[in-house]
Parts: C-alpha cells; sequence; structure tokens
C-alpha cells in the first residue's frame, strides 16, 4: 500500500539552536559591565588620588603661609631693632633688646659670628687667601669681609674700600670661644655700608665683615626663614622642607631630604616667575613614596625664593590601596555573580533546548498522527467495501464452484484459502487504521486501573503461557479510579502487553504493576525479559512508519502512544540490549477534562 505523496513522513525534529546564545549575550553584558565598573574605578580611583593630592597641596601651603607669616613677624622685629639701633644718640649707648626682638638678631649675630670664626681658623692655619675671601664674599653675599692685624692694618680683604675702619674697643663685649665681638655703630651707616667687628680675645687681629641692603635683606631673610622652620618643626607627615632663593642659596632647611634633589630646576624656575602658583609631583624618597610640592616664599610682599615641601604619602597610598582593593572585590564578585548566573542560564536554557526539542518530536510525531488519521478514514471507506465484496465472492466461490478431480479440488482449496487469508490480513490491516483514525475521540468515565490491568492480565496469560512466558502482577488492594475511555485505553494497554510479548523468544517474564505516587499520578509499569531496544530504535519506537517486526504496519506502539497522551499521560521507554524493555504509562488521577470529540 503507497501513501499520498503530500504527506511529509519526514519531517525533521525542532532542535532548538541557541543553546549558548542566552549565556553567551549575558557574558557579553558582564563584560560590559564590568568593563564599565573598572573604568568607573579607575577613574574613581583617579579622582580620589587628585583630592588626596589636593588635600596634601592645601597642607603644604599651610605650611609655607605658617612660616611665611613667622618669618615676616621676626623680620618686623628685627628690622625694627636695626632702626632702634640706628637712632641711638651715641655709639657707646647700648639698647636694651626686648624678649621677641633678641632672638632673631641674636640669630643674625650668630651666624656672622659663626662665618667670622670660620675666617679666623683658615687665618689661624695660613691657609687663607685673599681669592678665597673674594669667593666667600660672594656666597655669603657680603659686601666686604677683611682681615686685620692688631695694629689695624688690613692683610687680606674681599674688595678695596675707601675709608680703612680700625675697630676701637668698647665697653659692652660679647665673649665668644676665643674671640671678643666689638660692635662699631651696630649696623649703623658707614657710606651707606653696615658693618660689625670681630676682635681675637689676645687681641692679635681683627675680622671685619660689612653689608650692603642686598646683603643684610639676604641674611635677614635668612635667619628669619630658618627660625620660622625651626618653628613650624616637622609633623602631621612632613618630611623635609627647604627654601631656596633665585641665586640657589639655601635660606632654610628641615628634614632629611631625599636624593638626587636639585635646588632650582625648571619647575622652580615657573614658580618663581609666576607662571606656576604652586606645582607638585610623586617621586621616591628612600623607599618611601612622597609628594614634593614646590611653591613660592613672599616675605614682606616680595618673593624671596621658593619652598620645597616632601609630603609622606604613606596615609594617602592606603587610602587608595583600601578603595582599588574594594574595587577589585567588588569586581570579584561581579564576576562570581555574573558566571553564576550564565551557569544557571546555560543549565536552564539547556533544559528548555531538551523541552524544545521534545515538543518539536511531538509536533512532528502529531503531525504524522494527523496525516495517518486522515489516510486511515480514507481507507476505511476506499477499501473496506469493496474488500467485503470480494470476501463474499471468494466464499461463494469456494461454496459453489468446486471443480471435479481431487487433485484440482486441492488446487482450488489452497488457492482459496490463500485468498481468504489474504483477505482477514486486508481486514486486520484496514481496521487499524479505522480504530487509529477514532484513537482521538474519548469518552472519558471513572474507572478501576487495577480492574482493567487485571481483566488485561487474565486475557494474555493463556497465550503467554503456550510461549513460556510468566505474567506476573503487583498492585495494593484499594483500586486506583482515574478518568479513562476504557476501550480505548484496553486498546493502548493490550499492544504494548503484545509488544512485550512478541519481544520475549523462548521462555520469559513480564511484570504488569500500577503505583500512586505523590503527585496525583497513577504509573503503570511493564516490563519483559525480551531483546531490548536500542537508542536508535527507543528514538523511533513511537513513529506511525516504524517498525522492528516482518509482519505488520507498526501501527500498535504509535496507537498506544496517541492514546494515552489523549488522557492527558506520557509513556517513557527504558531499554537494556539483551536484558529486557520497561514501559511506564502516567496517567493523571484527577483534573483531566476532556468531552468526547
Amino acid at each position: 500500500m503507497k501513501f499520498p505523496k503530500d504527506i511529509n513522513w519526514h519531517t525533521p525534529s525542532l532542535k532548538y539552536k541557541g543553546n549558548l546564545l542566552r549565556p553567551l549575550i549575558v557574558a557579553l553584558v558582564m563584560l560590559l559591565f564590568l568593563s564599565l565598573i573598572m573604568v568607573m574605578g579607575i577613574m574613581d580611583l583617579v579622582r580620589m588620588d587628585k583630592t588626596l593630592v589636593k588635600f596634601m597641596e592645601s597642607r603644604g601651603l599651610d605650611i609655607i603661609t605658617t612660616v611665611e607669616n613667622v618669618a615676616q613677624e621676626n623680620l618686623a622685629y628685627l628690622y625694627q631693632t636695626l632702626k632702634e639701633e640706628k637712632d641711638k644718640e651715641s655709639r657707646n649707648t647700648f639698647v636694651p633688646l626686648r624678649n621677641k626682638d633678641f632672638s632673631p638678631q641674636e640669630a643674625l649675630v650668630k651666624d656672622l659670628v659663626d662665618l667670622a670664626r670660620y675666617v679666623d681658623v683658615q687665618w689661624k692655619a695660613q691657609n687663607l687667601k685673599e681669592e678665597d675671601l673674594i669667593a666667600l664674599a660672594d656666597i655669603e653675599n657680603l659686601w666686604l669681609i677683611a682681615v686685620l692685624d692688631k695694629s689695624g692694618k688690613v692683610v687680606f680683604k674681599s674688595r678695596k674700600f675707601i675709608t680703612e675702619i680700625l675697630p676701637e674697643a668698647k665697653n659692652g663685649n660679647s665673649k665668644e670661644k676665643g674671640m671678643t665681638i666689638d660692635l662699631f655703630d651696630r649696623f649703623g651707616k658707614l657710606n651707606e655700608i653696615g658693618y660689625m667687628a670681630v676682635r681675637r680675645k689676645d687681641g692679635s687681629g681683627t675680622i671685619l665683615m660689612a653689608l650692603d641692603s642686598k646683603g643684610l635683606r639676604f641674611w635677614s631673610t635668612k635667619v628669619v626663614i630658618r627660625k620660622a622652620i625651626d618653628d613650624v618643626g616637622l609633623g602631621q607627615g612632613l618630611t623635609y622642607l627647604i627654601v631656596v632663593n633665585e641665586q640657589g642659596k639655601v635660606l632654610g632647611e628641615a628634614g632629611t631630604l631625599r636624593e638626587g634633589i636639585e635646588k632650582i630646576d625648571a619647575v622652580a624656575h615657573d614658580v618663581l616667575e609666576s607662571k606656576l602658583k604652586k606645582a607638585s609631583r610623586k617621586v621616591m624618597s628612600r623607599g618611601v613614596e612622597i609628594l614634593e610640592i614646590t611653591v613660592p616664599v613672599t616675605i614682606d610682599n616680595r618673593v624671596e625664593g621658593f619652598a620645597r615641601i616632601g609630603l609622606n604619602r604613606e596615609g594617602s597610598d592606603e587610602i587608595l590601596l583600601e578603595s582599588r582593593n574594594r574595587m577589585i572585590i567588588s569586581m570579584i564578585f561581579i564576576m562570581a555573580i555574573g558566571v553564576l548566573s550564565m551557569f544557571a542560564i546555560y543549565v536552564n536554557q539547556k533544559k528548555y533546548s531538551l523541552r524544545m526539542e521534545e515538543m518539536g518530536k511531538r509536533l512532528q510525531q502529531a503531525e504524522k498522527l494527523s496525516a495517518l488519521g486522515q489516510l486511515a478514514a480514507g481507507v476505511a471507506h476506499e477499501i473496506r467495501n469493496p474488500l467485503n465484496a470480494i470476501s463474499m465472492a471468494s466464499q461463494r466461490i469456494r461454496r459453489e464452484y468446486v471443480p471435479d478431480g481431487e487433485d484440482r479440488e486441492k488446487g482450488f482449496y489452497h488457492i482459496t484459502g490463500i485468498i481468504r487469508d489474504e483477505i482477514k490480513r486486508l481486514n486486520r490491516i484496514v481496521e487499524e487504521f479505522v480504530i487509529f483514525s477514532r484513537s482521538r475521540r474519548l469518552e472519558l468515565s471513572n474507572y478501576s486501573i487495577t480492574d482493567l490491568l487485571e481483566r488485561m492480565a487474565s486475557l494474555i496469560r493463556e497465550e503467554a503461557s503456550l510461549k513460556g512466558i510468566t505474567v506476573k502482577t503487583v498492585w495494593g488492594d484499594d483500586p486506583l479510579i482515574i478518568p479513562m475511555d476504557v476501550d480505548k485505553l484496553t486498546q493502548a494497554l493490550y499492544n504494548l502487553l503484545k509488544n512485550a510479548m512478541e519481544a520475549i523468544s523462548g521462555l520469559g517474564t513480564i511484570v504488569i504493576s500500577a503505583t500512586l505516587n505523590g503527585r496525583g499520578v497513577v504509573t503503570i509499569r511493564v516490563s519483559d525479559t525480551g531483546c531490548g531496544l536500542t537508542k536508535e530504535e527507543i528514538d523511533h519506537i513511537f513513529d506511525p512508519e516504524y517498525t522492528t517486526k516482518e509482519k505488520g504496519l507498526g501501527l500498535g506502539l504509535a496507537l498506544a502512544h496517541e492514546i494515552v497522551r489523549g488522557h492527558g499521560g506520557e509513556i517513557k521507554v527504558e531499554s537494556v540490549v539483551g536484558v529486557g524493555t520497561t514501559f511506564d504509562v502516567m496517567l493523571p488521577v484527577e483534573g483531566l477534562e476532556r468531552v468526547a470529540e
């Protein structure tokens, strides 16, 4: 029998091709999200670093402002003292110094005395030359350095001067180690030049130092800045502080300077020329990262030089490190969530794909069954009536037209027997088609599944025993009532039992069981010890056109599957080649609403 060509019996199953599509999209989204978090984290770190740098710059400016204010105050007191000294009526009259005034003046005098002591030591060691005094005067911003013997004659001098200054003894003397300081017109005027003389205690000579206005400004600024730095001191992360004037001469410093520090560089030039209000940079000092700030130093409304401040970045780096660690931990946490999400989506998508594939198979089978049902109706209509006519004609021929002769009669009955058997076979085929076409029209009623199985077991037990097959039944005493079409479900179970008997060659066992699980589903299990099925056979066992038998159309299991599906149930198959096969028919106990179609 040939089926119509317009029926597609081999529609490919619907397989979902996007198993990795959603996880891949999630991975890309997570990658973009992580990139965004990383960029935002880096921007936050940069912004925080800038904020900390600004905070440290503000601290540095506060330190320099304090130094400037203290230096300005000391310089004002020092100039006031010098003015009072200038206005004394008599050179021999000593004006007492106030406590605040005395400190910067004393520091200035001490610095000049230390310089005089150095010159004296070189003179005593006979290492002093006139060119040495010239260089020293230039370095120390002195208008004049001169060495006089005990008679007041100039021995060495840094420059020529018009008036020979002969020191005269005074009553008010300050004694240092081996030296006597004579202040002749203390910072008074001699041709607009102030001077100070330091005489040896034994009277063997005098060191004379003269300062012009530029030198006085340099020494006064140096003294007040150094004192201001001492007053401010180190602390609050301050590593070092150095103040340098435009000529590169150090006006004051504190702390341990970093290695390779330059007194004047391009940054310092820009600061001194007011191109930059301040400049900062990160540098390493003895294995510690510090922030070095360069700012101008202004005293008495005049830029006296620039200051370099080294601030320890340890606290700031700890804050940045903590923020960076938080960002990394957040990224790891988000990445872990993303990986888990992708894994969950992949697993869910895998299940979804399997369900889609199963639904595709069911759709394919439904299409086949639908086409086969339409075909069955046509077969029943077109073949059944001619088949009945042929059957009746063959019976009449067999009764009324028997030929004479034993041999002819024997051949006649053989031929008519074949015709009769083939007509019966065709009738069975047509009957299978008719039953299959009506498998979806169910008439449901509540009935005991155990009673139905008991009747089915009794029906096949005699036939099975003749083949050497033992039929066993396993269920409880309580009836399991489910909504069913008794005739249709009987046909489905009979097909399963018949398939189990045909799978056993020789001795074997068929076990029929019924159980009720907690989900409101009755499971009917039919197990046999037959030849078993391969995986490929299991995949196609419910296809209408598929069969492993030499005879028949293979509609038995397809019909059973269609009937069970019509009851809202499903059939599962487990099989091992050479061991046996198990069919599980799962039917709902209640909740099925189906009207007769």
